[in-house]
C-alpha cells in the first residue's frame, strides 16, 4: 500500500530529520507514530504527501512513485492521502459544510470551487460524512464557533470526502482534553476499519497509542528504533524511544486508562435499556 525506502530529509544547514527510513504500511493498518519532539515525525508525514521535499530514498503508493511526479501528477495523487491536521486548518468564517466540501477541491474546477457550486453527489457525501462524525445539526455554523474536538470532526470529514486511501494524522489530540482525545481517536479507527483505509498517526501520547492502534513505529533522531505492537512497548524500548525515565508509572496508567475505557460503554448501554 505505502512503501518508505531509504527516505532522507537533509536541511540546508546540515541537519538530518530523516536518516534512511524505511516503513510499509499495507491497506487498512492503523499505525502510530511515536518519539520525542524532533525526532522527525511530522517530517516523515510531510515527505509522504511531498509538503517536505526528501532528500533521498523513495514513497510509493499503490505502486506509484511520489518522489518522481511533476506538480500536475503530484496534485492528482494527493487525492488519495487525506491529512488531518494538529491545529485542524479550518477556513474560520466559512461554515462547517464549506469546510468539509473543500476536501473535493482537488476533483472540481477553479470556478467551481470558487462559487461553491459542488456536483450534488459530493454534497450528499458531505451529509453522510458529518452525520457519521455527530456533526448533522452542525453544518451551518461558522468554523470558529466550534470546540476544539468539533473542528477535528470536520477535518476528518473533510479528509475523508477526497476519497482517500490513506489518512496522515498530524497530533490529533494535541490540544484536546484526555476525554475528547480518546473520543477523536476511536472515530479515527472507526473510520479506518470501515472504509479499510491505511492511517498513519502521529503522536506523543504512549497510553492513547496502547489504547487504540494496532502497530507501533518509534523514531529517535531521525531513524526507526521500534516497530511492533503497542504490548511490546517495554519500559526498555520507551528509554529507547524518548531517554531514561521512570516507565512503570506510565505503563500503570496506560492499564488504568483502557479499565476507565470500558467504563463509558456500560453507562451507555444502561441507558439505552432506559430509553
Amino acid at each position: 500500500m505505502l512503501s518508505v525506502e531509504r527516505l532522507v530529509k537533509r536541511y540546508p544547514t546540515g541537519d538530518a530529520a530523516l536518516r534512511g527510513v524505511d516503513l510499509e504500511v499495507p491497506a487498512g493498518q492503523v499505525m502510530a507514530l511515536i518519539g520525542p519532539s524532533g525526532a522527525g515525525k511530522s517530517t516523515l508525514l510531510r515527505c509522504v504527501n511531498r509538503l517536505v521535499e526528501p532528500t533521498a530514498g523513495r514513497v510509493r503508493l499503490e505502486g506509484e512513485d511520489l518522489t518522481a511526479l511533476g506538480a500536475a501528477a503530484l496534485r492528482r495523487a494527493r487525492r488519495r492521502m487525506g491529512m488531518i491536521f494538529q491545529e485542524f486548518a479550518l477556513v474560520e468564517r466559512l461554515s462547517v459544510m464549506e469546510n468539509v466540501l473543500s476536501g473535493r477541491l482537488g476533483y472540481v474546477g477553479f470556478w467551481r470551487s470558487w462559487f461553491r457550486r459542488f456536483p450534488p453527489a459530493d454534497v450528499e457525501e458531505a451529509f453522510r460524512l458529518l452525520d457519521r462524525v455527530e456533526l448533522a445539526e452542525s453544518c451551518d455554523k461558522r468554523a470558529d464557533a466550534l470546540s476544539g474536538g468539533q473542528r477535528q470532526r470536520v477535518g476528518i470529514a473533510r479528509a475523508l470526502l477526497q476519497n482517500p486511501r490513506i489518512l496522515l494524522v498530524d497530533e490529533p489530540t494535541a490540544s484536546l482534553d484526555p476525554k475528547t482525545s480518546r473520543q477523536i481517536m476511536r472515530l479515527i479507527c472507526e473510520l479506518c476499519r470501515e472504509r479499510g483505509l491505511a492511517a498513519i498517526i502521529n503522536m506523543h501520547d504512549v497510553a492513547l497509542a496502547r489504547l487504540f492502534v494496532e502497530r507501533v513505529v518509534g523514531l529517535r533522531q531521525g531513524a526507526i528504533v521500534y516497530d511492533g505492537p503497542p504490548d511490546g512497548l517495554t519500559p526498555e524500548v520507551l528509554t529507547t524511544i524518548y531517554g531514561a525515565e521512570d516507565w512503570s508509572e506510565a505503563r500503570r496508567r496506560g492499564g488504568a486508562d483502557e479499565e476507565e475505557e470500558e467504563e463509558p460503554e456500560v453507562d451507555e448501554q444502561r441507558l439505552a435499556g432506559l430509553t
